[in-house]
């Protein structure tokens, strides 16, 4: 044993350092104890379910359990010989397997989220998560480590369980194959979100204890949503490959049977993307689920090895953001594709324009630099003695891929790769929309630009937390004048002017008429102008550029001027 636990803390100090804080006797038996009395509790009240033989001469009882048959409701329970009911326990023992399943699904995803968000506040509460950087491992070694640590006792509990969830599988007839898809699925769904829970724990330091909850019900909403919610449209789609429990209707099909939970109203044999089937059999599901899984623990991971060394640094590079956005345009543009309603455009456009706003605001926080490093940026531009042209050119070549020069390039960039996949789909849709929909994905790109400059110009204020500032003003400048149209009782139909200023405009340009949509357009374009070079570039960066010694210098002349007058 001490071999190994040399080994273990050889090959990661840092999982060895969760084990020794959590792995201790009182844990281990609360753990246990959770473990296997709620499975014992669960146990007894499948057991209280079934049906109980009275000999009062009162006509036959129904349950679902029983094996009789009736044209209305349950079927009707049979007796033998003895006088017992006659039970259906292949039934019975899948509806179990159903809810240890669900249990499961809930439990190691959502405590494991709050959990790993929790311990990354508390280190940063502790001033330890910087000692802890300062380590010589490697970043991914270090976050293995507390991937694999912190939820050790949510594994104790989980592992515990295995013996009856697999025992009643096998009873209910599923395959041990089946079966062991599902757990593949399920600690690929782990994976992903406890990445994307350890990422989100790193960026959103400044919410305090508030993070974990936040953290933890996002992921809460998102499976209920995706589990028992029949959400139509291709938000629904993408949004079914990140609840494990997806496939267990094909374990359920598997059986022939029909118990309370089937799933069936989540449609999966008819999802698609560009055409292709992904829902025809546990294998595509399965193969569709680990895809979609490994891609976003992919980019999760690319951000973690970014942030975790230094946490000054953007989430993301711009590189990464082109090739992020074009990986998630294409993936979310499949979906939309393979919807087949009579208003596929104008419904599925919309849905593409609300996530893609969400997605740049994200990106805009992500890339944004802060004021010092802008200042640091600055000056070292006003230092270099290029000619012109090669200035111009590298200047432009900074703006592409400098992580320290302002972010509206890259967010320009960013946008019109969307532009460039989403508008191939538009023109070959043959909708009757297709106008709507080029003049709905226009403005949201110039208020996508405007929201990057007002943000670029709020890091670039002394103030404290710039954070809550940025999500603040950007809550403001979207939310406050669809609050006060919908105030007024200005429905697009009526008003649609002043809806063309809010994220909602695809919803107003019908009925605009085309001077409503050029003064949009024109408004949009005098503000980004505004912000962008009179305020954002123009005076705050060259303000910026200047080193601190020519500010004090000045301060001393007008001193020793003042002084001689």
């Amino acid at each position: 044993m001490i071999n190994w636990l040399d080994r273990l803390g050889d090959w990661n100090p840092q999982l060895m350092r969760e084990i020794k804080g959590r792995l201790k006797p009182r844990n281990l038996l609360i753990a246990s104890v959770i473990s296997l009395v709620g499975q014992f509790l669960l146990f007894l009240l499948a057991q209280n379910k079934l049906p109980i033989a009275i000999n009062n001469g009162l006509d036959s009882i129904q349950n679902k359990y029983c094996t009789g048959t009736s044209k209305y409701g349950d079927p009707k329970c049979l007796q033998d010989a003895l006088g017992n009911f006659v039970i259906n326990w292949q039934v019975w023992w899948l509806e179990l397997f159903l809810w240890l399943s669900m249990i499961g699904v809930f439990a190691l995803l959502v405590a494991g989220t709050y959990l790993l968000i929790s311990d990354l506040a508390h280190e940063e509460r502790r001033g330890t998560l910087n000692f802890i950087r300062l380590s010589p491992q490697s970043p991914e070694n270090i976050l293995v480590g507390k991937l694999l640590g912190v939820p050790i006792l949510l594994y104790l509990v989980a592992v515990l369980a295995v013996p009856l969830h697999l025992w009643a599988g096998l009873a209910a007839h599923i395959s041990l194959i089946r079966i062991l898809s599902f757990y593949t699925v399920l600690l690929a769904g782990c994976f992903f979100f406890y990445s994307a829970a350890l990422l989100f724990g790193l960026v959103s330091t400044w919410l305090g204890g508030f993070q974990a909850w936040l953290g933890s019900g996002v992921v809460l909403i998102l499976l209920a949503n995706a589990s028992f919610r029949p959400i139509e449209g291709s938000l629904g789609d993408l949004l079914k490959l990140f609840s494990p429990s997806l496939i267990l209707q094909y374990l359920i099909a598997a059986t022939g049977l029909n118990p309370v939970f089937s799933f069936s109203y989540l449609r999966v044999q008819d999802l698609q993307w560009f055409s292709l089937p992904l829902g025809v059999g546990t294998l595509s599901v399965a193969s569709s689920l680990l895809l979609n899984y490994g891609l976003w623990t992919y980019w999760s991971w690319q951000a973690l090895k970014r942030r975790f060394p230094n946490p000054g640094k953007a989430v993301l590079s711009k590189r990464q953001s082109y090739l992020l956005v074009a990986c998630f345009e294409v993936v979310l543009l499949g979906f939309a594709v393979a919807q087949k309603s009579s208003d596929e455009l104008s419904v599925n456009f919309q849905i593409l324009v609300a996530i893609n706003l969400l997605l740049f605001l994200s990106l805009i926080v992500a890339l944004t630099p802060g004021r010092q490093t802008l200042q640091d940026w600055a000056r070292y531009r006003r230092q270099q003695a290029f000619s012109r042209n090669l200035w111009n050119r590298l200047l432009l070549s900074d703006l592409i891929w400098g992580e320290k020069s302002p972010a509206l390039v890259a967010i320009a960039i960013n946008l019109a790769i969307t532009s460039a996949i989403l508008v191939p789909w538009i023109v070959f849709s043959q909708d009757s929309h297709q106008l709507q929909a080029f003049l709905s994905l226009f403005i949201s790109c110039n208020l996508t630009l405007v929201y990057a400059a007002i943000t670029q110009l709020i890091m670039l204020m002394r103030t404290q937390k710039q954070a809550l500032w940025v999500i603040g003003t950007l809550g403001a400048v979207i939310g406050l004048p669809t609050v006060i149209i919908t105030f007024l009782s200005a429905s697009p139909s009526k008003i649609p002017g002043l809806w063309l200023v809010t994220p909602f405009a695809g919803a107003a340009i019908e009925y605009a008429s085309a001077t409503t949509v050029f003064l949009a357009l024109l408004g949009q374009w005098s503000i980004l102008t505004l912000f962008t070079f009179q305020i954002t570039i123009t005076r705050q960066l060259k303000k910026a550029g200047e080193s601190t010694s020519k500010t004090l210098f000045a301060a001393d002349r007008g001193a020793r001027n003042s002084y001689k007058f």
